[in-house]
């Protein structure tokens, strides 16, 4: 290239720079971007999502940035520095619980929660057949029993004396034959053991019948009436900032080895899967009506963050370096030097 030439060169390409400059702020911006923001819905009612995209390219993306992606130990920290302000805030102090979830919500969910009765009925027959809850159990019986037959049965309460002289009476038999009040014991355990299946048994079925979906709902409703107008910090009164810091390290590590499972990989899978089944056909359009992304929403965002970060970019001499950096390889190149070279 001449130096004629290079020097016109260098001149268009300022004052293509200067275009592109005017065109990329204010007003101007604005309009560009509202108007390639139509090109592109206009052609996202007729490309598919199938054409953009595949399962296994979204399965890839979950797999690079959600499972196998390097977490640096600096987030569990700034988490549960986050946690702490936000549960610290003044509006934990100012909010009711019934600002937060309002008393039709709560209903809601009851109601949903009832639908739910042979879990329920799953939940109490697993508590009942637990070893604890059968040891204690055994034990309530026992005690009962055994206070019953020695200060609260009719008798020792009908008549004075009794229950003083049959205590003694245990006292003086277990003198005459060391390890009879054992032996009681250990046949009322006995005894107790045979039982306990039928006890247990009427147990549950009491407890079926006596938390009815009446029951229930009355004594949740009764229990949220009287939280509802208390405050966020006076239901969590009692968890300390250190507590607090604690749960969330441990909900972190529990996310980094839940990722890894099978488990998540399958339940991932599954909604990528339904989501290409039902739209993968289908114009992108379609997708984005139903989750609710219209023109104006994509517009409202353009002018609340992506014109204002424009500003600040093109403030930093961002945009200017960009537009060179885009423009200056083809005004130097052999084409515009064979275009701007004057004729022979």
């Amino acid at each position: 290239m001449s130096d004629s030439s290079a020097d016109l060169a260098s001149q268009l390409l300022e004052q293509h720079v200067k275009h592109e400059m005017a065109a990329l702020k204010g007003a101007k911006l604005r309009k560009f971007l509202e108007r390639e923001v139509s090109e592109l819905l206009n052609y996202a009612e007729s490309i598919t999502l199938n054409r953009l995209s595949s399962v296994d390219q979204v399965m890839g993306v979950i797999q690079r940035v959600v499972v196998n992606m390097e977490l640096d130990a600096g987030i569990p920290e700034l988490a549960a520095e986050m946690a702490t302000e936000v549960m610290n805030a003044p509006v934990q102090a100012k909010t009711t619980l019934g600002e937060v979830i309002t008393r039709e919500q709560a209903t809601g969910f009851v109601e949903e929660v009832l639908e739910l009765r042979q879990q329920r009925e799953r939940v109490i027959s697993e508590i009942m057949a637990h070893p604890v809850y059968q040891e204690l159990a055994s034990n309530l019986v026992y005690t009962g029993l055994v206070n019953y037959l020695y200060e609260d049965n009719l008798i020792t309460k009908s008549v004075p004396g009794v229950g003083s002289m049959m205590k003694f009476g245990k006292k003086m038999a277990n003198r005459a034959v060391p390890g009879l009040d054992e032996t009681f014991e250990r046949r009322l355990k006995n005894w107790l053991s045979d039982s306990l299946p039928g006890l247990i048994s009427r147990s549950e079925q009491f407890l079926n019948h006596a938390l009815s979906d009446d029951e229930v709902r009355d004594s949740v409703m009764a229990a949220w009436v009287s939280l509802e107008n208390r405050t966020i910090a006076d239901l969590r009164e009692g968890l300390g900032d250190v507590e607090l810091q604690e749960f969330v390290v441990l909900g972190y590590d529990f996310w980094l080895q839940f990722r890894q499972t099978a488990y998540f990989e399958g339940c991932a899978r599954a909604v990528v899967n339904h989501l290409f089944a039902k739209y993968g056909d289908q114009p992108i359009a379609d997708l984005l009506g139903d989750i609710g992304v219209t023109r104006e929403v994509i517009m409202a965002e353009v002018d609340a963050y992506a014109i204002p970060v424009m500003d600040v970019l093109r403030e930093e001499g961002y945009v200017e370096a960009l537009v060179r950096r885009r423009l200056s390889g083809f005004y130097h190149s052999a084409a515009a030097s064979k275009i701007l070279e004057p004729k022979a």
